[in-house]
């Protein structure tokens, strides 16, 4: 299956997703999450029934600091935080068949579009950023 993955370009557990996926078969196709153009409208179906508070990247440096709480807000104006900074969006966003997803736990994605057994393994936290020291919820620097 064509999996649509929006990551943060250079985070290792969504290297480890897209992994994952493509050795279950899957053509992932990459996108850099923080430079697409989101709008409310085009976010809003990645987190489906989940509640608002867990659409968020809870390593993202604004949440981290507490100056976005997520448990705070209410379905519009996470939306609109999001739109303006995406480094608050949980990742990966993934979208197959037209169907969308946050996060990446390895049985739910099986059960989803499938991955092998070996990716279900209780060996790594794939949502978390598996050094916290290291600014996983950055931005890329930009070259120049």
């Amino acid at each position: 299956m064509k999996v649509e993955f929006f990551e943060k370009p250079g985070c290792i557990n969504n290297t480890r997703q897209k992994t994952l996926l493509r050795e279950a078969g899957h053509e992932v196709v990459a996108h850099n999450l923080l430079s697409e153009a989101w709008t409310p409208d085009r976010l809003r179906p990645f987190f489906g029934s989940l509640p608002v508070a867990e659409w968020f990247n809870r390593t993202a440096p604004r949440v981290k600091s507490g100056e976005v709480v997520p448990e705070q807000l209410d379905e519009t104006a996470a939306l609109a935080a999001m739109v303006i900074d995406p480094l608050l969006i949980r990742r990966p966003l993934m979208a197959v068949a037209g169907e969308c997803r946050v996060g990446f736990d390895p049985r739910a994605v099986s059960a989803w579009i499938g991955l092998t057994p070996t990716a279900l393994q209780p060996t790594l936290d794939l949502e978390r950023c598996p050094k916290p020291e290291v600014p996983c919820a950055s931005p890329v620097p930009e070259e120049g």
